[in-house]
């Protein structure tokens, strides 16, 4: 499924969101780069698996091009009530998280962040293109297309080969 006419843009590089700080960030940035972008929540009965594994990762790859971005986020059950920059807090306090967390965003409804509306549209899940639940992953190459998208209860680690393999290590 291909993006829609509500989403023009092509690549998530055209995008700019907010940092935890409420300034712009730039998703340009991370052109040439593999990434695994990710609705977290710190109240969730999966974060402190996905936060481990997410921070394994990240140091295993972040040299050879890896990069994650983590967007809290409070629609599911209210799991991520604190702020942007309590939830970035937590990850690098608990889970000693290095790589970014953006300000908390909405990834379902009208209100969605556009960068999610262009997730959704390029990769559709299961049961449609809306997120079920925390910690949905999206695997976006180095030109910043959706290669893959996956649910909550697939575990980082289990997506390692598709890393590689995007980073072109396979």
């Amino acid at each position: 499924m291909g993006a829609s006419a509500s989403v023009p843009e092509k690549s998530i590089h055209e995008f700019t969101v907010k940092d935890c700080k409420g300034q712009d960030a730039d998703l340009s940035i991370y052109k040439g780069k593999v990434l695994l972008v990710v609705n977290v929540a710190s109240k969730c009965g999966f974060t402190n698996s996905n936060f481990t594994q997410l921070t394994e990762l990240y140091e295993k790859y972040r040299d050879k091009g890896f990069e994650i971005l983590a967007f809290p986020c409070n629609q599911f059950l209210k799991q991520e009530p604190g702020t942007s920059q309590e939830t970035q807090e937590f990850a690098c306090t608990r889970f000693k998280a290095e790589y970014p967390i953006f300000s908390k965003v909405r990834v379902n409804g009208p209100d969605a962040a556009p960068v999610y509306k262009f997730l959704k549209a390029s990769k559709g899940g299961f049961f449609g293109p809306s997120i079920r639940w925390n910690f949905t992953k999206f695997l976006v190459d180095k030109e910043g297309q959706v290669i893959s998208r996956y649910s909550t209860s697939t575990a980082p680690l289990a997506i390692e080969a598709d890393i590689r393999k995007a980073l072109g290590e396979v």
